[in-house]
This record gives C-alpha cells, structure tokens and sequence, in this order.
C-alpha cells in the first residue's frame, strides 16, 4: 500500500501551458496518473495532450473532481498558486517551482497549519507510488513496486538510490522528495510517521545531507517511535563548513547540520548511514530479510 496516493489520486497541474508543466502533465498521464485538469488563468477551455485546461483551480474540483495539485508556475507566482489549491480544498499540493522566497514559504505554512492539506516541496521532484501513480518529475523507469519507502531532500541522490535498491530486488512502496529548502511543508518526521503506519512497508530509506537539523530531528523520532529498519545516506560529507552547496537548506552554520552531527545522531539511533549510494541497498537487503 503507499502512503499519500492511491488510484483515486485525481491531479490537476497548476501552469499545465508552460513547458515544464505540459511535459510533466503527458508523462505522468502516461505513467497511469488521473490527471484530471490543469489550471492556467486567461487559458480556459483549452487542452493539453486531452487534458481539459481551466482557469481556476476551483472550476477543476468542481468539474473534474481534483484532489491534488502539482505546481509548476514560476516563483513569483507561486504562492499565490498554492493559496488557491489550499482554498479550493485540494489535500495534496507538490511544489516542483524552485526558487520560491523563504518568506512566501513561510506564510503559506502559517495559512496552512489549521487547513486539511499536505504540501510537498518546493523544489523537489515530487512523490512516486509505482504502479498506482506518480505525481512529478522523476525518470519512473527506475522505480519498482515493493516494500522499502523513500524519503529524500534531494532529487537526483533519489534517483541513484532507488536504482540501487531495484537492482538488489528492492522494490519500493513510495518514494518522496520533500526538498531541501529552508522551509518546506513536509519533512522527514512527517514521512516516517507514515511509513511506519503503513503495513506494507517493511524498511525505510532516509537520504538526507548537510545543512538544518530536519536529520537529528528524524534520528530523535527514529529512536522513539519507528520500529521498522532504516538505513540513511547523508550527502555532502566534504562539503567545506560556511559555504552553500547546492540547496538553500544545504548550509553548515554554528557548527551544527554537520554530516558528523547527522551520522551520529542516526548511528544512535541504529540507524546503519552509508558511505556510498550503492551500500543502501546492500544494508537494506541485510536488514530486512
């Protein structure tokens, strides 16, 4: 079973018109997704490889039944994006825009916080379940129904892991990029509590890397409350200290969001972190037999 979607997934894609979004809307629809609509203002009536194209978001849960968005429209639009999904009463919002302001983030998770609505991102590749439905970028070929879940701050890391996992017979339940921005609307606590809900997944993956305290935090709730396997890989161990590597969130200040600091707070946790990508499978495979 996976966690956040189902085969009554129902997706409309926020800026469908745009060249990400037209892409991404015939390669999910392609994967088996119900993509349902998609939303561009001043474009009504249109549509995109069959999908019919609305001016609002509202008009696509009231004609189309969406439940879930995925957002492509530029930064400066994007909270603006988000605020209709979230008033429209969509449940599940994937923010693929990169580049969104921390204090735009930080509004919508201040407006969100009394709503009924799961957002992921930004700048993330969204969330796959293979063989039910895949709500963003990711190359799905890679990905193999079966019992390990994913969790990751980064996109491409995700990529390389899950290959890992598939070629040693690992399937996964779901795989989730939440992003690695400094503020994002799901993070590595509220993923684990799903996995370890979900009866199906048997192990978990935890990519993390330099930067914040999202990592300790996930070791500390590892400790206490998930009593599935899980196996870590941190990114950026040689990452110099003061410098940002690639992620907004990817900065070591203080001397705290080291990968040191992460690696023990995990080992503690008996959380086995590997060196390269291609170990996680290997532990995995170790752990759950």
């Amino acid at each position: 079973m996976a966690i956040l979607l189902s085969k009554e997934t129902r997706v409309v894609v926020q800026g469908i018109t745009g060249r990400d979004g037209s892409f991404h809307a015939k390669r999910m629809k392609e994967y088996g997704t119900k993509v349902v609509a998609g939303v561009t203002p001043g474009k009504g009536g249109k549509k995109v490889d069959g999908i019919p194209v609305f001016n609002s978001v509202i008009e696509a849960v009231k004609k189309e039944g969406a439940n879930t968005s995925i957002i492509f429209v530029p930064a400066q639009f994007a909270k603006d994006a988000m605020y209709e999904a979230i008033d429209a009463g969509i449940k599940l919002i994937v923010t693929i825009t990169e580049g969104i302001p921390v204090q735009d983030m930080a509004e919508i998770m201040d407006y969100v916080k009394d709503k009924d609505t799961r957002i992921i991102g930004p700048n993330c590749p969204g969330i796959i379940a293979p063989e039910i439905a895949k709500i963003g970028i990711m190359p799905d070929h890679i990905f193999k129904k079966g019992p390990i879940g994913v969790v990751s701050r980064s996109g491409t890391l995700t990529y390389e892991v899950v290959h890992h996992l598939t070629i040693n017979g690992l399937g996964q339940s779901t795989a989730i990029g939440i992003g690695g921005d400094p503020i994002i609307g799901t993070r590595f606590i509220d993923v684990l509590e799903l996995f370890e809900k979900d009866p199906e997944t048997q192990g978990i993956v935890l990519i993390g890397e330099i930067g914040g305290t999202d990592e300790e935090d996930a070791a500390e709730f590892i400790k206490n409350y998930v009593s599935k396997p899980v196996i870590a890989f941190i990114a950026g161990r040689t990452a110099p200290p003061e410098k940002r590597m690639g992620h907004a969130g990817a900065i070591i200040e203080g001397g705290k969001g080291t990968a040191e600091s992460k690696i023990k707070a995990l080992n503690e946790a008996n959380v086995p972190v590997a060196s390269l990508p291609s170990e996680v499978g290997i532990l995995m495979k170790e752990r759950i037999k």
